[in-house]
């Protein structure tokens, strides 16, 4: 009897691990390929960043379990970590415990996936086929066959650019020696480079003022450093979140922060600036631009740090019968949960196989790559995705559609009190429905409110982090 054919997970991250714990409590062979040369590689280039999560939202149920078979003690839950905390002291040993290590490939680089004998084109048989994951190792290209895939490789290696095209602004990339994306070891690695220099800051979300904090930091050491933060709000004050009513303190508390860096005056604010190029003079670049409709510019800047968020990277699946809304980038049917355009409050309600469904069978993606180009993303949301998913290519159904989360609610609002009395609890300052329960045709909630499918009777436009 033929063995069967094991479930690819692509990504090695805390979500990757977390549908592989899932597949070995189910007793369903994976494989699993990381791009790095470590386990959750793209986390360690924020290691030095604690988290605004403590560790009860950042362990997966399967995993722990499994963790605690092999005599492993769970961290104090209420401890927020840091990036390089979560990888020694979650997933490290869980990648290593024996029913996972075997089945981890790293430097790992997934360059295509296909249905063996089939392009994207044919139909007839196709679900019937296995995939075929094409990865290069070590220089040489090779294949795996697999009965089914989940793409969990996340976002982070794919950052947006500083211009509010959506393209690279003139100058980017041939300037890119002065330019880090996402969150630099500012107090650590890179003190060097960013101390008594004149550095801006490009982005409103969470992983701008992270950045600010740390360069915040490295002023009070050094004053001599400068600091600019460019946005792209008309107000400073739409950057700063939920505050005290943020379920998550420290996730509140970044934009608390970032207010008093500006009343403070070590934070210089540029807003609404909107970057198109980036030019080279001498050993320092000016940034130019327009605000407010005027021309307007940054000049003798020695650094710039872009934290305008990611994208996902859909190269490696061009022959799959992928769906990704076309606006925000993430599984089609998430979409109305988490665009910014439509939805504030920033706590998406659970959801799990059935809205994760792709046209291909037994593909999915799941993880920060399943919100697209939306910028919020908790890691528990994640692990019920994939548990959801796992029970599903288990044949679990029932199990697949009884989808429960609890998440921290974010504090952020865009309607009014009165608006909110007005709409009957329908507004986007009700509260998320703490359970639901997801089936494949039609989703059930308690209450319709700003984690409810797109409510026309509201204007949520707020940004969010995660």
């Amino acid at each position: 009897m033929n063995k069967p054919l094991p479930t690819a997970i692509i990504g090695g991250g805390p979500v990757a691990l977390a549908a592989a714990a899932q597949l070995v409590k189910r007793n369903m062979p994976f494989i699993l390929f990381e791009r790095g040369t470590h386990i959750a590689s793209s986390v360690l280039s924020w290691k030095h960043v604690r988290m605004f999560s403590p560790w009860e939202f950042n362990i997966d149920t399967a995993a722990k379990e499994l963790l605690m078979e092999s005599g492993w003690h769970a961290p104090v839950k209420d401890h927020m970590p840091t990036g390089l905390e979560l990888i020694n002291e979650y997933l490290l040993p869980l990648s290593q415990l024996k029913q996972l290590q075997p089945f981890i490939h790293l430097q790992s680089s997934v360059k295509a996936i296909y249905r063996k004998g089939f392009d994207k084109m044919k139909t007839a048989g196709r679900d019937l086929a296995p995939f075929i994951i094409e990865y290069e190792q070590h220089g040489k290209l090779l294949r795996k066959e697999a009965s089914a895939v989940i793409d969990a490789t996340g976002t982070w290696l794919t950052p947006n650019p500083m211009s509010t095209s959506g393209h690279p602004a003139e100058g980017e990339i041939n300037n890119k020696d002065h330019i880090q994306y996402g969150i630099p070891d500012i107090l650590g690695a890179d003190k060097g480079r960013y101390a008594r220099k004149n550095i801006v800051v490009v982005g409103s979300g969470h992983s701008a003022i992270q950045s600010l904090t740390l360069l915040n930091e490295l002023k009070m050491e050094i004053p001599e450093t400068t600091i600019h933060w460019v946005l792209r709000k008309q107000k400073v004050s739409d950057a700063f979140g939920g505050g005290e009513n943020d379920g998550l303190p420290a996730r509140g508390a970044l934009g608390t922060r970032a207010n008093q860096y500006v009343q403070q005056g070590n934070v210089q604010v540029h807003t609404p600036f909107l970057i198109d190029e980036l030019r080279k003079e001498s050993e320092t670049l000016s940034l130019h631009g327009t605000k407010l409709d005027k021309a307007y510019s940054l000049d003798k800047i020695d650094e710039v740090i872009v934290a305008t968020g990611a994208r996902p990277d859909f190269s490696f699946l061009s022959e799959l019968r992928y769906a990704a809304d076309t606006a925000v980038e993430s599984v089609p049917q998430l979409a109305d949960l988490i665009d910014p355009n439509i939805h504030s409050c920033g706590t998406v309600r659970p959801h799990g196989e059935a809205e994760l469904r792709q046209p291909e069978k037994d593909f999915y993606i799941v993880g920060s790559k399943s919100y697209g180009r939306a910028p919020t993303f908790l890691l528990a949301t994640g692990f019920e995705q994939v548990r959801s998913v796992v029970a599903a290519l288990a044949g679990d159904f029932i199990a697949a559609r009884e989808v429960q989360l609890h998440l921290p609610e974010t504090g952020v609002c865009s309607v009014s009190r009165s608006q909110e009395i007005s709409d009957n609890n329908n507004s986007c300052c009700t509260p998320a429905p703490k359970k639901v329960t997801i089936r494949p045709i039609e989703v059930t909630t308690i209450s319709s409110g700003c984690c409810s499918p797109k409510n026309e009777s509201t204007s949520c436009k707020t940004d969010r982090g995660c």
